[in-house]
């Protein structure tokens, strides 16, 4: 059984920063794209952040964090980074990691195969 597990959350400060992490147990790690998402409380849908690619290791941002997150992946470890520089109340939210197969990106939830179950992340002001 897959699982896809995050580390990292916490309590931040304006301007701080914080290091998620997340270890997927996935055989063929290095097929499957991975990505990050956030959803805020109340309801908002979950949004897709940052993106890698499989195996040649390029990036994608949403333009909310462009700039201040970078996504990264040791393909030995089956792990994913992220780093969240100049972090901002609006960045408050719980935060998953997810694997997609098939897929050149996952940065959407169609394209998700496996989820994490979330690592929440609070900016104070």
């Amino acid at each position: 059984q897959v699982q896809v597990v995050e580390s990292g959350g916490g309590l931040v400060q304006t301007g701080g920063s914080l290091r998620l992490s997340c270890t997927a147990s996935i055989f063929t790690f290095g097929d499957y794209a991975m990505g990050w998402f956030r959803q805020s409380a109340g309801g908002k849908e979950r949004e897709g952040i940052a993106s890698i690619t499989g195996r040649s290791g390029r990036t994608l941002y949403s333009d909310s964090v462009r700039g201040r997150f970078t996504i990264s992946k040791d393909i030995a470890k089956k792990t994913v980074y992220m780093q969240m520089n100049s972090l901002k109340p609006e960045d408050t939210a719980m935060y998953y990691c997810a694997a997609g197969y098939g897929h050149q990106w996952c940065a959407d939830v169609a394209t998700v195969t496996y989820w994490g179950q979330g690592t929440q992340v609070t900016v104070s002001s």
